[in-house]
């Protein structure tokens, strides 16, 4: 198959409207989000058939798209309320159904036998032979296993012609494609069925059996060892490496992630993907783009499987939580040009006089400071401390809504 026809789509995710709203707005071409049921996201705000519907028609009028999971692993009860709930999505107007369950997949084709599927990462597609076997069975597309090298992902490019996916930024799940039984194992909540208790962010120790009171480090720290404590992914640097390979769909994770992640995460690599398309020969990944991904709530980067199986240098050993160099405080809702005047919601104490720093949905990025600040009451006020407090600050620059307001970390 000759591929590169056409520029790659930059997915991103949606954990709810907000989000789904912000991820198009900053530059995604699609969206995938998860329903109410037979998703793996059962803790994320997860959408109704309503908002699935609302999700989709917002996206259409951007040109966008809206892809939506249907990817547990289902047991026989499961089962029946699947054809009604496929019917309804279809009806919402989504673009593809992610699928993982042979059976789901069945019921699929039976019931909405127009509608697109693509093969979710659970299905652990990690071979060229995988892939025929699933356009043999009507795959329109197949996200490929994390576990896979780029070398790998090149051969099965070159021996397919079916549409290719694969993450490019995020979380790593310690499991095979994120098929995991610890969840269940330890807490009896089903990772392959929407309820993962992210068990292996867990700190842990090694018991031996006659000592039961007695916990070994496997590495010397005294927190506790961290034996399945993944880096995230990021391939920011590697964009060029997966389009030639045949890639068409760069996905990011984060579904449980916050607005100010996805807005962040999508903006630079959309700037990274256009730049690409603009010039093969000359991409580069500047210092801005590896600055704004540190900005953004995450573990230590890792390449993952792109270069072969990680080694330790792919786990944290030191500690269980994120890091960031800047905290999220607002967003712009609207401007009024006449009176020069931003309107925020404050997700975060601020001040009046304070430096910020603000990132455009058009990826623009500038400081900001918080001058004249009054309240939604048009009253002088010297701080918004309240949750989501409305205010208004004055500015001769006109802020786009959806504009990010963010604070760098005081350590």
């Amino acid at each position: 198959m000759t591929r590169m026809k056409n520029k790659p789509e930059l997915l991103a995710p949606a954990g709810n409207m907000e989000k789904c709203k912000i991820a198009l707005r900053y530059g995604a071409d699609a969206v995938y989000l998860g329903g109410k049921m037979f998703g793996l996201r059962a803790f994320a705000n997860n959408f109704s058939i309503e908002e699935i519907a609302e999700a989709a028609a917002y996206a259409h009028g951007l040109g966008k798209k809206v892809y939506v999971t249907v990817n547990i692993f289902a047991h026989n009860e499961d089962l029946a309320r699947l054809p009604d709930y496929l019917l309804e999505l279809q009806q919402a107007g989504v673009d593809a159904l992610l699928i993982s369950d042979l059976g789901v997949w069945n019921v699929a084709r039976q019931t909405v036998p127009e509608m697109p599927l693509h093969v979710s990462t659970q299905a652990n597609t990690s071979n060229w032979a995988a892939v025929q076997a699933w356009k043999a069975l009507g795959a329109e597309r197949v996200v490929l296993a994390r576990e896979l090298s780029l070398e790998e992902i090149r051969e099965i490019g070159a021996r397919t012609d079916v549409e290719l996916e694969a993450f490019v930024h995020g979380a790593m799940c310690i499991s095979y494609s994120g098929r995991c039984l610890l969840s269940s194992y330890l807490t009896g909540r089903d990772g392959n069925r929407g309820a993962c208790a992210q068990a292996c962010r867990w700190e842990y120790s090694l018991i031996e059996k006659n000592r039961p009171d007695e916990g070994f480090d496997i590495e010397e720290d005294e927190r506790g060892t961290y034996v399945m404590n993944s880096k995230d992914l990021c391939l920011i640097d590697h964009i060029p490496d997966l389009i030639e390979a045949g890639i068409c769909s760069l996905k990011i994770e984060g579904r449980m992630k916050s607005i100010h992640y996805v807005a962040t995460v999508v903006s630079v690599y959309r700037k990274a993907i256009d730049a690409y398309w603009n010039d093969p020969k000359k991409y580069q990944v500047t210092d801005e783009w590896r600055q704004e991904l540190e900005k953004v709530s995450h573990r230590p980067y890792t390449k993952g499987f792109a270069f072969g199986k990680p080694g330790s240098d792919g786990q944290v050993y030191t500690t269980s939580s994120y890091e960031q160099t800047h905290d999220f405080v607002g967003i712009v809702l609207e401007y009024d040009a006449d009176a020069k005047r931003a309107y925020i919601e404050q997700r975060n104490n601020v001040k009046n006089g304070d430096v910020l720093e603000l990132l455009m949905p058009d990826g623009e990025l500038f400081p900001l400071t918080l001058e004249d600040m009054r309240n939604a009451d048009g009253e002088s006020i010297d701080c918004a401390p309240h949750a989501q407090q409305k205010f208004s600050i004055v500015s001769d620059r006109a802020l786009m809504p959806d504009s990010l307001l963010r604070r760098k970390v005081i350590c």
